[in-house]
């Protein structure tokens, strides 16, 4: 890792629309797994932060006004470390059976960006992303897994459409 690349950790967030309540016997599964699998990610390579309340998780943690919506924020050393952590193991398993306790959204769920080593991202932060992701695309404020941009690139001019994103006649 580059010393320029060092002075910057890699947020995540990610929300999702609950089909029951968290207390229904549908969410048992979800529910009694989110302690181990929060102890797999605090014990990941690469983990630097969560947010999380006095629950020891973030369910409770209100995301957009909407209260079936539940949220995750972290952060990490990079994004190997974000990766490997989320397809592997228990995490792995959880994320398979994801259609049985969500809601299917069609706006973007995921939003990464980096920030500076240290920083602490807020939900409103981490909605701000989301959103500028959900009408911009993917640009160096905020991005995906599949469309990600190095740390520290430049950030873009509010207004100005980036390259290859025009229309063209």
């Amino acid at each position: 890792m580059t010393e320029a690349a060092a002075a910057f950790e890699l947020a995540q967030v990610n929300i999702a629309r609950l089909k029951f309540p968290l207390d229904s016997p549908q969410l048992k599964d979800f529910v009694d797994n989110l302690d181990p699998v929060n102890a797999d990610a605090d014990g990941a390579d690469g983990f630097v932060w969560r947010l999380q309340s006095e629950s020891g998780n973030a369910t409770d943690v209100p995301v957009f006004g909407d209260s079936w919506l539940i949220v995750n924020l972290t952060v990490w050393q990079d994004i190997d470390a974000l990766t490997a952590f989320m397809y592997q193991g228990r995490h792995r398993e959880m994320l398979a059976r994801r259609r049985e306790w969500f809601e299917k959204i069609q706006e973007a769920v995921t939003a990464l960006w980096w920030v500076p080593a240290g920083h602490r991202p807020t939900v409103a932060e981490a909605e701000s992303r989301l959103l500028h992701l959900r009408t911009h695309g993917p640009t160096p404020h905020a991005f995906t897994l599949r469309t990600s941009f190095p740390p520290g690139a430049p950030e873009p001019v509010p207004g100005q459409v980036p390259e290859g994103l025009g229309c063209s006649v």
